[in-house]
């Protein structure tokens, strides 16, 4: 996720595709740059939003420049310094001096500096609400949807707007200020970050042949800011425990479609496809996140998915090993999804019905009648139990809540042959 020119944006691309690109690649370092000036976050996405504007109208007759990212910047801080003077009539000559100079960027320079991690934590700041925070830094920072954004998160798109409005308004009312904050202060602050990273990559996993460019990015983008994060906290456990999370994920990508493009389950993966670089980087992460001697979620999230590639590397998957990483998972979080899954992973052990009976303790959270991967686990569940009609069921929600086609299609196999 580096600033060099990408193979899908050749020198003699087009206007539109440079632009797109440039998007993709630099939105959330622009939109850093001007909010860490200008202290005001909606303001400086609406000026950038016109800045690209202005380049999908400007680049196809004049061509496009050599550096997009300093032309966007460029008029990303005009645009600001006229809105101010338009929205403050009174402001005098000195006060839009001071303005223009701390939003001056040199055009010339090769490198635009990077803030999106003081954007990460400002986000994070003790005045903004918690259940907002890493949904406010996956849009600000990373340039996701708010439809996207409320997905991830079990909330309604407009609920989730709304949220979202309110905490740039707070930030620019409060004068949060843009910086990484002082090693004494991370404690209170990282977790949020670490949220907001993953449900990122998880947004971006979601598309598993990566064929839809945006996301594929953003899976991408996440990991590049798991291994900035890393590299700037290297003595943060957790930290190091989200980077081998994700990259045990993203390093099985490969696998997870067949050339028909069929979703294939872990087990049935061809484990020559996985990345044995990215599997070997992440290993690294998690030995250094266990040297610190303290538990965390994201550090017991990679031992699973390290547990299950091992299982799969040798043909022998230690189920009660992920058992006891799950028992551990559910104390320290409470989640819902860890306590799904180790009812999967008990079922491996003492069989389905006892399955079943973990899953149960889960079916009274309201979230869960709206959330695919439970309907999933219980239909395979039920179908191993031999509860064939209630597992035809299970099945059908499943496949109504599952938005990947691939995926519905296996789960339309797997209740086809409950009529058998």
């Amino acid at each position: 996720m580096s600033d060099e020119q990408t193979p899908d944006e050749p020198a003699h691309a087009s206007p539109y595709i440079t632009a797109e690109a440039v998007a993709r690649r630099s939105r959330g370092k622009l939109v850093a740059f001007l909010a860490a000036r200008s202290g005001d976050l909606a303001a400086a996405e609406d000026a950038l939003s016109d800045a690209f504007a202005s380049a999908l109208s400007v680049w196809p007759r004049e061509g496009c420049p050599a550096n997009p990212e300093a032309w966007l910047l460029t008029v990303a801080r005009r645009k600001l310094i006229d809105n101010h003077r338009r929205q403050r009539e009174t402001a005098d000559s000195e006060e839009l001096e001071l303005l223009a100079d701390t939003m001056s960027f040199a055009a010339a320079e090769h490198e635009l500096p990077d803030r999106r991690l003081a954007l990460l934590f400002a986000c994070t700041h003790p005045a903004i609400d918690p259940a907002v925070r890493a949904p406010l830094m996956l849009q600000v920072v990373l340039g996701l949807e708010a439809a996207q954004i409320a997905s991830a998160f079990l909330a309604s798109p407009a609920a989730m707007a709304q949220r979202l409005v309110r905490a740039k308004a707070k930030i620019r009312d409060a004068g949060i200020p843009f910086r990484v904050p002082d090693r004494s202060e991370l404690a209170g602050r990282l977790e949020a970050v670490l949220d907001s990273i993953y449900a990122c990559f998880a947004e971006g996993w979601i598309d598993a042949a990566g064929t839809d460019m945006a996301r594929r990015e953003l899976a991408g983008e996440a990991i590049f800011l798991g291994r900035l994060l890393a590299e700037l906290l290297p003595d943060e456990p957790e930290v190091c425990g989200l980077l081998a999370l994700m990259l045990y994920a993203e390093a099985r990508r490969p696998a997870r479609r067949s050339a028909e493009g069929k979703f294939v389950p872990l087990k049935l993966q061809d484990r020559s496809l996985w990345d044995a670089a990215m599997i070997e980087e992440a290993e690294s992460a998690l030995r250094q996140a266990s040297s610190a001697g303290v538990i965390g979620r994201y550090q017991l999230e990679a031992a699973i998915q390290s547990a299950h590639i091992e299982g799969a590397r040798t043909m022998s998957v230690s189920w009660s090993a992920i058992v006891t990483l799950y028992d551990a998972l559910v104390e320290l979080t409470g989640s819902p999804v860890a306590s799904i899954n180790r009812a999967i992973a008990i079922a491996e052990v003492d069989g389905p019905a006892a399955g079943m009976r973990a899953l149960n303790e889960v079916s009274a959270d309201p979230r869960m009648s709206a959330y695919q991967p439970y309907w999933a686990a219980r239909a395979n569940l039920l179908a191993r139990t031999g509860a064939r009609d209630e597992a035809r069921r299970a099945y059908e929600i499943a496949m109504g809540l599952e938005r990947d086609p691939a995926v519905r299609e296996y789960l339309q196999a797997r209740s086809d042959e409950q009529g058998e």
